[in-house]
């Protein structure tokens, strides 16, 4: 009967709400009023009900959620579906959710705590599924007919980032990744977090690939504590038929993280589909691993040489020493597919303390056989956490006295990580390397997060802008002004700046156009043997500059 039918009264749904923490939201930004109503006094959102400005929603949004919430502030088509982190006045964390309706001119929602989103099959960092649930919802997924396509992402070098920022920030980088991932897809796709520094999606097969909108959604800039972040993912896919014969959800996932660890042997950026010739790779791997040991006392890895050249002139300055492995049966080896063994195994100290050794008594043949190369100089990167090896001054001070090299030939590229993971401790060990004779380059300057109060405190001689900033700055206005203020900063602190990546005249006249002083990369030379690199330093000296390519 009509009689006893429950109707909804305004008191009584605002007594609910109150009861469960939740407040509602409307939104007209045609008008930028937002109005509020519900337990907006618990959830610390009592300054600004029952109505404000989008001003209001931007202060609280999380730093990683911000420019997200940027976005959706503007009108969107009608059901696109909204979410926000915000730090509310003492009750933690919230999100505001809803919806745009009617012609995409308002939108409605509410705003809880996350924990009432949140359920306990979900990771606590970014809200996505964990790997556990992930895989659960994924075989009932995989038992719908059609194609399905399961795409796993690394985040590139998340080592570097905890070492530079610190666990904490580190982890607002992966939780804005995973709001910018939530916001990407379409509800019929399951998004997961199934690692430290991994996410997965399972969705339709379908254009644009589930890779295509990952790639578009994540690999964008971020500025998460003062920092600008620029990440870049390793991504592996694999296709499945759903069905009764389709693959079990967790053999699906193994090779989709096959096909990762394909994908990053190619360097940072890099993609691979799942193919059976990967599982052959897993079984080399473990070959590779047993003949990697004694490969130093055996002299198969050794430095090649990519030459260094001033911009201004083209006169050859000296050489990068970059290893290589000369493996007996497969041929010559380079640095992504063997150093992530190398590091697992512990042989980076060996290997690092063999380069400086093998790169310094080459430059010293050189520099006694030919009268014009005796101002080169030879460059050799130090690994991760090797600016903390016991020996390492006293190897320098050994090297020189073995070779006889003059103070500045042998020069010591650190990261930027390696720097700032302990600034005092490392001002004062390269100091100690710059008076056993050592000169000091910050290698990829640009990348990390050098506190410049620091770096006018360190006894660097060089700058090394990294290869992604010069390769791009010509369609990339960011990576252009990068560029321009590392030079520029150079310049001011009376350092020498190294851009890599040059692959033509073009970028080499753009760069000296900067001030840059020195460049290296692919149009001048890759790394060469050192039989390669006497032949390229004989020609530089005869024809009086290291000619460079018109075009990469």
């Amino acid at each position: 009967m009509a009689s006893d039918r429950w109707i909804w009264d305004a008191t009584t749904t605002l007594e609910a709400l109150g009861a469960a923490d939740v407040a509602l939201w409307y939104w007209e930004p045609e008008q930028d009023r937002m109005r509020l109503t519900g337990a907006s006094r618990a959830l610390g959102l009592g300054p600004l009900a029952p109505e404000c400005s989008s001003a209001a929603l931007r202060a609280l949004a999380l730093p990683q959620d911000r420019a997200l919430a940027e976005d959706i502030l503007r009108p969107h088509e009608p059901g696109t579906e909204v979410a926000v982190r915000l730090r509310m006045r003492g009750a933690g964390v919230c999100i505001w959710r809803g919806v745009w309706l009617e012609e995409g001119v308002r939108a409605a929602g509410v705003v809880a705590p996350e924990t009432k989103f949140a359920a306990s099959d979900q990771d606590s960092l970014t809200g996505l599924l964990d790997r556990r649930s992930f895989l659960a919802h994924a075989r009932d997924r995989l038992q719908a007919p059609g194609r399905h396509q399961l795409v796993v992402a690394d985040l590139d070098r998340l080592r570097r980032l905890n070492e530079a920022l610190g666990h904490e920030r580190a982890d607002l980088v992966l939780a804005a990744l995973g709001s910018r991932l939530a916001a990407a897809f379409p509800p019929d796709a399951l998004l997961a977090r199934v690692g430290e520094d991994e996410f997965a999606v399972l969705a339709p097969a379908r254009r644009p690939s589930a890779a295509e909108v990952l790639r578009g959604a994540l690999e964008q800039p971020l500025r998460v504590a003062g920092f600008d972040i620029h990440p870049t993912l390793s991504i592996g896919a694999v296709e499945a038929h759903g069905g009764g014969e389709a693959p079990d959800a967790a053999e699906l996932l193994r090779r989709a993280e096959l096909a990762v660890e394909a994908a990053k042997s190619g360097g940072r950026g890099g993609a691979a589909a799942y193919g059976r010739s990967l599982e052959t790779d897993g079984l080399s791997r473990l070959a590779l691993e047993g003949d990697l040991r004694g490969a130093i006392a055996r002299g198969e890895l050794t430095p090649f040489y990519q030459p260094i050249v001033r911009l201004s002139t083209g006169a050859l300055s000296g050489f990068e020493a970059l290893v290589r492995w000369r493996h007996p049966r497969r041929g010559l080896l380079t640095p992504d597919q063997f150093l992530p063994l190398c590091e697992e195994m512990g042989l980076m100290s060996d290997l690092g303390a063999h380069m400086m050794r093998e790169a310094a008594k080459q430059l010293s043949i050189w520099r006694h056989d030919h009268r014009l190369a005796g101002e080169l100089t030879v460059a050799v990167n130090l690994s991760t956490g090797e600016i903390d090896r016991p020996d390492l001054v006293s190897d320098v001070v050994a090297i020189r006295e073995e070779t006889g090299l003059p103070p500045g030939a042998l020069k010591l590229e650190v990261t930027e990580s390696d720097v700032m993971n302990d600034p005092d401790r490392a001002a004062v060990i390269l100091r100690r390397l710059r008076e056993a004779g050592a000169a000091l380059a910050l290698d990829d300057f640009g990348t990390g997060f050098s506190s410049l109060s620091y770096l006018t405190r360190l006894p660097f001689d060089t700058l090394k802008i990294d290869r992604y900033f010069v390769r791009t700055m010509a369609t990339d206005e960011g990576s252009a002004k990068i560029v321009s203020s590392v030079v520029k900063l150079g310049q001011d602190l009376k350092l020498e700046v190294v851009a890599e990546g040059v692959e033509n005249a073009g970028m080499a006249r753009q760069l000296l156009d900067l001030g840059c002083d020195y460049g290296q990369g692919f149009g001048y030379a890759p790394a060469l043997s050192p039989q390669e690199a006497e032949v390229y330093l004989n020609e530089s000296y005869v024809d009086g500059a290291a000619p460079v390519k018109a075009r990469g």
